[in-house]
């Protein structure tokens, strides 16, 4: 039997233990997940009636084999749609028609995080959640089929051996994992720069719920200078099933900048801070004042350009595998599900 690694649980995690599965049927894949969650950034709280993703917003149609993968090979009960439009705005806060209007803009009635639940429960894996990896072992001289790869968690407990071992945290994550993981090989220090190299931006996230509903033309505003405050506004109440009738619920992301100024400054600070801000923005002074609120910070939230792939395929020779949307090179859901299919498609070949 072959095994199968995963560290993170995020989108790729779940596209490439999908195909893995599917290709190799004796396949033993084994995901480790820090959080309690699933999908990574593309994430779904729900309190009462609300249901909503206060990370990644939707997931684009930009890949031909990820519309394939959701709309035709998964059950796409439940799949919703956004028809509205995005707007832009300027720094000066000045809207305007449009961007992505005639784009796909996809959700599920219980949010995004159904894309690696529906992956995940499609196959065989094992998916332990709070657990922590802290170390990544190669083991050397081991004999064909004995594993190549170790891991030990937060509490001590070795996991393993892998055959393949594939990475899918953010690459600051995946840098730290790697620049002490007990592997004597010169290509691990390769990696860890080629890794580090790799830029983010952070994100806070204020989420924005009131009694009424706002007679706007549009789903979301995006500001496309990058010069203000707040770098995207959206509507969840655009999402069949999301918010009952009658409310709004935003989600409001601030933009590099702000967010790492004031990234462990007072949350109710932040929100606050925001909701005036949105309330300019939107023209709308009932704004300033939500009824309910939430929060989120992304410290690693969008990659900034793409990683060396150099060291990165060389690694697949150790059986070592990087995927994500920083390995794509684009800060996307689709993205994200797109290498990670390639990744599975490689693992699942290549052993």
């Amino acid at each position: 039997m072959t095994h199968v690694g995963i560290v993170g649980a995020g989108a790729g995690a779940a596209a490439a233990a999908f195909v893995i599965d599917g290709a190799v049927p004796d396949a033993d894949v084994t995901v480790f997940e820090k959080s309690g969650g699933l999908c990574g950034r593309a994430a779904t709280r729900r309190h009462e009636e609300l249901t909503y993703d206060y990370g990644a917003n939707y997931l684009k149609s930009d890949d031909d084999r990820v519309v394939e993968l959701i709309t035709e090979t998964l059950d796409d009960e439940g799949l919703v749609d956004v028809t509205e439009p995005v707007y832009t705005f300027e720094a000066d806060e000045t809207v305007s028609p449009g961007r992505d209007a005639d784009d796909h803009k996809w959700s599920y009635r219980r949010g995004l995080t159904q894309i690696a639940k529906r992956l995940f429960g499609r196959t065989d894996a094992t998916v332990h959640r709070r657990t922590r990896i802290e170390t990544v072992r190669r083991l050397e001289g081991a004999a064909d089929g004995d594993g190549r790869w170790e891991l030990v968690d937060a509490d001590g407990e070795t996991r393993g051996p892998f055959d393949a071992l594939l990475m899918n945290p953010p690459a600051p994550q995946t840098r730290d994992l790697l620049a002490t993981a007990e592997w004597d090989d010169p290509l691990r220090e390769t990696l860890v720069e080629a890794v580090g190299e790799v830029e983010y931006g952070s994100v806070w996230t204020a989420v924005l719920r009131y009694p009424f509903e706002l007679d706007v033309p549009y789903y979301a505003l995006v500001n496309t200078d990058k010069e203000h405050a707040v770098g995207w506004i959206s509507r969840e109440e655009c999402k069949p099933g999301h918010v009952p009738d009658g409310e709004t619920l935003l989600v409001v992301q601030a933009n590099d900048a702000w967010s790492t100024a004031r990234y462990d400054e007072d949350p109710a600070e932040n929100v606050a801070a925001l909701a005036e801000h949105t309330a300019d923005i939107v023209g709308d002074e009932r704004l300033a004042d939500p009824t309910w609120t939430d929060h989120q910070g992304w410290r690693y939230a969008l990659p900034e350009g793409g990683v060396d792939r150099g060291p990165v395929d060389s690694a697949r020779d150790a059986g070592l595998y990087l995927l994500g949307d920083w390995v794509a090179g684009e800060g996307r859901l689709h993205a994200a599900l797109a290498n990670g299919l390639d990744v599975g498609e490689r693992v699942a070949y290549g052993i």
